[in-house]
């Protein structure tokens, strides 16, 4: 069997993992694309055996990099969200761990150079739009991993990375609350939908019968559950303008309960089928949003952090993650300036990937 190679960087981003390829390297229709990812990751196997996926959904991202054409972004960030089990590839989505990597990998890759102490990098998400700067420690002119920047979820230290998010409120469907409401009812629950660098639908823990502390797999093991949160997430999708959502990870969904560990809120955050180890960027934007934005299903389970910027801490199954929040308030209507985060990210591996040349040929 004959095969074509592609060349990639195998990189931790945040809490997930995944291939990092330069957009050139890669079929340009999304159909061969999707194939080509697919086969890369071993999708269609729970333990991703034929590829390089590692069985679960922060394991089976993709990024891909091109130099931006945007007068505001020095680099384009395709994401892909590839599933374990099924032979799907979801492009609606952005993941704002993998975006941890996204200033690393574009200096590997040549894409963009690196500067004396820091480097900024714009970066624009072709899925979403939405804009952010990573500022990434480069002394020496080269990317540094090694550092004491500590991240829960993720053993050890490595060098920070800064990243700041604009832009970002009504990414996917336009609004801060796609419904035109703060709260609507969907089976019985109440719900709020909120689009801010991830549309989710936010409920309260309490409402399902939860405490809000059980473990990411006490919540797999409860299908429960998700017999009852499904369906809720499909309406929810409708309300939202996405449509039918039943092969889409999007919207996600959340749970929120009253912190027990000095944070400011806690969270369970759905993928959404089964519950993320820890809390993803993109997630903890929205729902430090659903936290300052009043009236809605976060009323009432906090004690709103002082000051602004505010710092809003989430606490997950892993630890928890702080975002800062730019805002203001007019008319008591909540408005996102900018959010930032402190993620870390390191180089794995690199080299060539391969995938048969049935699949796909490689470029004319």
């Amino acid at each position: 069997m004959q095969q074509t190679p592609i060349p990639f960087l195998f990189m931790r981003g945040g809490t997930s993992r995944g291939p990092y390829f330069n957009r050139a390297d890669l079929p340009e229709d999304l159909d061969t694309l999707s194939q080509v990812l697919l086969t890369v990751l071993g999708s269609g196997h729970p333990l991703n055996i034929d590829g390089i996926g590692g069985g679960a959904a922060v394991t089976t991202k993709v990024a891909m990099l091109s130099r931006s054409a945007h007068p505001d972004a020095d680099i384009d960030y395709f994401f892909a969200q590839v599933s374990v089990e099924e032979r799907l590839v979801d492009y609606k989505p952005t993941c704002g761990n993998m975006l941890s990597s996204v200033g690393p990998a574009a200096i590997e890759m040549g894409l963009f150079p690196a500067q004396e102490g820091q480097t900024r990098v714009r970066i624009r998400s072709v899925n979403t739009e939405a804009m952010i700067e990573a500022v990434v420690c480069t002394p020496g002119g080269r990317v540094d991993y090694d550092g004491e920047a500590q991240i829960d979820g993720v053993p050890g230290s490595a060098a920070p990375v800064f990243l700041n998010f604009m832009d970002v409120v009504g990414s996917v469907c336009g609004a801060l609350l796609p419904s035109g409401n703060l709260r609507d009812v969907i089976d019985g629950i109440e719900v709020t939908c909120m689009d801010v660098a991830m549309p989710i639908a936010i409920a309260r823990a309490s409402d399902f019968g939860l405490t809000g502390d059980e473990t990411a797999a006490q919540l797999d093991e409860n299908r429960a559950f998700y017999a009852r949160m499904e369906p809720i997430r499909l309406q929810a999708g409708r309300l939202m303008g996405l449509g039918d959502v039943s092969k889409s990870v999007t919207p996600k969904f959340a749970i929120l309960s009253k912190p027990s560990a000095g944070g400011t809120i806690r969270a369970r955050y759905f993928m959404p089928w089964n519950c993320h180890p820890t809390m993803a960027v993109t997630g903890a934007q929205c729902l430090a949003s659903c936290v300052l934005t009043p009236g809605t299903v976060a009323e009432g389970l906090f004690e709103k952090p002082a000051g602004n910027p505010a710092l809003v801490k989430i606490e997950h199954p892993g630890g928890d993650i702080d975002v800062t929040v730019d805002y203001s308030e007019q008319g008591g209507a909540f408005q996102l300036n900018s959010a930032g985060l402190l993620r870390t990210a390191r180089l794995l591996a690199q080299g060539v990937v391969f995938v048969p040349q049935s699949v796909w040929a490689g470029q004319k």
